[in-house]
C-alpha cells in the first residue's frame, strides 16, 4: 500500500508540473492521498508514543515545505501540515474516549476552528483532508467509511466544481473491500522507514531541480514570484 501511494503521488506531481495536458496522470494521483490518510490512522493506532508520532510529522512538514514551495511555485502549506492538523484533532478527540457526545462536540468544534486558518494559509487539501482522516478513524465499518467518503467528495465537487477528486473514492472502495474480507488484517509497513518518510520531500526536491534544469530563466522568474512576497522587493 505504501508503494502504491508513493508511485501514484509521483505520477500526479509529474503530471501537475510537466505534463499538464495529460489529465489521466492527475486522475491516477487521486489514489495516493486517501492511502496516506488511511496509513496515518493505522500508524496512530500502532505507535507507542502518539506525541512522538506528531513530532515526526511536524519535522517532516517543516522539511518538506521548501521543496514543496519550489516544486509547485506556491506559498501554500504542504499536505503533511494537513495530516498533522488531522492527527492533533484525533488526539484531542480521543482524550474524551467513552463520552461520545463530548467527542462529537470537540471534533466539530476543532474542525470548525481550524477551517478558516487552513483555508487562509492554503493548506493542501485543507479541511477535506482532515475530514477524510476522521472518516477513516471513527466510522465503524467499511460501508459507513465508504458512504462518508462518497458524501465528502460530493461536497468537494459542489464547492470546487472539479470532478477529478471524485476518483479518490476508488481507493476507499479498495480499503473497504479489504476490511470486509479481512477485518482483522493490519496494514504492515514493508518499506524501510527512511524511504517512506523521506520520499515526499525528496521527490519534490528532485522535481524542483528538474524544473530549474529544464526551464532555466522561466524558473528563476517563478522563484522571484515566490520569494518577493516572503521577503519583499529588494531596493
Amino acid at each position: 500500500m505504501q508503494l502504491i501511494a508513493m508511485l501514484t503521488m509521483l505520477i500526479d506531481h509529474l503530471g501537475y508540473v510537466f505534463f499538464q495536458d495529460e489529465h489521466w496522470m492527475r486522475i491516477v494521483g487521486r489514489i495516493a492521498f486517501p492511502i496516506y490518510c488511511y496509513l496515518l490512522v493505522a500508524g496512530y493506532n500502532r505507535t507507542r508514543s502518539r506525541k512522538r508520532y506528531a513530532l515526526r510529522l511536524l519535522v517532516l512538514a517543516l522539511v518538506s515545505q521548501l521543496p514543496f514551495t519550489f516544486a509547485f511555485r506556491t506559498l501554500h502549506v504542504n499536505v503533511i501540515g494537513t495530516l498533522l492538523v488531522a492527527l492533533l484533532i484525533i488526539m484531542a478527540i480521543d482524550r474524551f474516549r467513552g463520552r461520545a457526545a463530548l467527542q462529537w462536540t470537540v471534533g466539530i468544534a476543532l474542525v470548525a476552528l481550524t477551517y478558516w486558518p487552513m483555508e487562509a494559509l492554503h493548506f493542501d487539501y485543507a479541511t477535506y483532508g482532515v475530514l477524510l482522516v476522521l472518516i477513516y478513524r471513527y466510522l465503524p465499518n467499511a460501508g459507513a467509511m465508504l458512504a462518508g467518503h462518497f458524501l465528502l467528495n460530493v461536497l468537494y465537487v459542489y464547492e470546487f466544481e472539479s470532478f477529478t477528486q471524485f476518483y479518490s473514492i476508488f481507493t476507499t472502495l479498495a480499503i473497504a473491500a479489504v476490511r470486509l474480507n479481512a477485518p482483522d488484517a493490519r496494514t504492515e509497513v514493508r518499506l524501510p522507514r527512511w524511504l517512506w518518510r523521506s520520499f515526499y520531500p525528496a521527490h519534490l526536491a528532485l522535481i524542483a531541480l528538474a524544473e530549474w534544469w529544464i526551464y532555466g530563466d522561466l524558473y528563476s522568474e517563478a522563484m522571484r514570484w515566490v520569494l518577493v512576497p516572503l521577503f519583499g522587493n529588494p531596493v
